[in-house]
């Protein structure tokens, strides 16, 4: 069985279903790290809110993260300032550095094994790449570091290297946090309406709703479906391997990454589009097996991640027609500063006051990105695709994963068992056979 080290090393803990119809002013819909963040807030600030959650707390993508808390989201930078100029970029930047600087402080309350490490992107053949990142830096007014030598087994052209980044244990921390939360486990949402949301255990009429499920549910409002794909990217965890003494990333998407825990190297990679193919969790063995003849596998698993047409996660109003309705999506593998710049922004804006940063994140900025139109090829040509199964979240033919023994979609990432049971959406239903 795969699971996550996480998931091995800690203890969670249960929450009650809803028990008929209930008034709540803050509806989030969505138990993982940014809907518990949300709840967190909400309830310091006193606002009245109920979190539900389908399964349990924490079981889709948050137990799988590799849970690096920093700042540098690959060679983010330069991509901004070439698309948005300068002032967005330091914003970006304060943003996610407020966020690395709440868990620090959170995780003096609440023990997760938080420590401060550096972090490093770097690239196997490209300089010029990293150059012009630390010219970003330079920009924004941030002190980062061009290196050419690290602590990994394999030759780089340079490395972005910013101090006291850090690194955490997710479910010690979420669990921890999530204590005395206001949360309904095993409550799956039927139907959103304008203030009321139906669910398999009741009702729920509410003020304002925040939806944090990964990739939104609700297909009428955003346009969600053509703004975002998922990307999947497998995990091993290895004893009697390197300790790294940091995090590093590769700038490719299909590269590596390292960090570690413990006595454990994880080694991340093997990345594809869900529902293509990559080199999953094979890329990852072969590589240990040359740099790392002596280590032994004690853990694997695999996570998903939606990608932005930009770059810049999706956090605010669902849309410009939906002022009561709010979400938090598309992290773009950085889920941890990124769900906490979520929370923040959005319980502001759910009690309606303003925030600095949330125009950076707006999910109604410019959809006009070369990612867009990829997105609608892939989709027309999976619609199209006489096969089955087909995916009931937008009918898409539905691609057998052969690593994972899935079936999953090409086209927005949901991901079903053999048998049709939902493992990720954006689907709510289990596929037509």
């Amino acid at each position: 069985m795969n699971v996550s080290v996480w998931m091995a090393t800690t203890q969670k803990p249960q929450f009650e279903s809803l028990s008929g119809n209930i008034n709540t002013d803050v509806l989030i819909v969505g138990g993982g790290l940014t809907g518990i963040l949300c709840a967190y807030m909400l309830d310091k600030a006193g606002v009245d809110y109920t979190l539900i959650e389908a399964k349990e707390i924490c079981s889709g993508i948050t137990k799988n993260t590799t849970a690096k808390v920093t700042v540098q989201h690959g060679l983010i930078y330069d991509k901004i300032i070439k698309k948005y100029g300068v002032e967005a970029a330091q914003k970006y930047y304060k943003a996610n550095k407020n966020a690395l600087a709440r868990y620090r402080k959170l995780c003096q309350e609440f023990d997760c094994d938080f420590e401060t490490k550096d972090a490093y992107v770097y690239s196997l053949n490209d300089k010029q790449k990293i150059e012009k990142e630390i010219q970003a830096y330079n920009a924004i007014g941030v002190k980062a570091d061009i290196v050419e030598k690290t602590s990994l087994p394999f030759e780089i052209s340079g490395a972005v290297k910013l101090k006291n980044q850090g690194q955490i244990h997710p479910l010690e921390f979420l669990y921890k946090l999530s204590n005395n939360l206001n949360i309904k486990e095993n409550t799956k949402l039927i139907n959103l309406k304008p203030n009321c949301a139906e669910t398999d255990k009741g009702k729920i009429s509410f003020k304002k709703a925040i939806i944090t499920t990964h990739f939104p549910i609700l297909n009428k409002h955003g346009s969600y479906y053509l703004k975002m794909y998922q990307h999947r990217s497998y995990v091993i965890a290895y004893e009697n391997a390197q300790n790294v003494d940091g995090m590093y990333v590769d700038d490719d998407l299909k590269g590596l990454s390292f960090r570690n825990y413990g006595d454990l190297l994880l080694i991340g990679g093997g990345s594809h589009r869900t529902g293509k193919n990559g080199g999953a969790w094979a890329e990852i063995s072969d590589f240990a097996k040359q740099y790392y003849p002596t280590a032994h596998e004690k853990y694997r698993w695999a996570t998903q991640d939606c990608m932005t047409l930009d770059g810049i996660p999706y956090i605010g109003n669902y849309s410009k027609n939906t002022p009561d309705l709010f979400v938090a999506t598309g992290y773009n593998k950085w889920g941890f500063t990124s769900s906490m710049v979520a929370a923040e922004i959005l319980c502001d804006l759910v009690q309606e006051k303003s925030n600095e940063y949330s125009d950076i994140f707006s999910p109604s900025r410019t959809i006009l990105h070369p990612q867009l139109a990829l997105n609608g090829v892939e989709t027309f040509f999976n619609l199209i695709t006489p096969t089955t199964p087909r995916c009931p979240h937008l009918g898409c033919a539905l691609k057998y994963n052969k690593y994972e023994h899935t079936w999953d979609c090409p086209c927005h990432g949901s991901r079903f068992t053999k048998d049709g049971e939902l493992l990720d959406g954006p689907s709510t239903d289990d596929k037509h056979l």
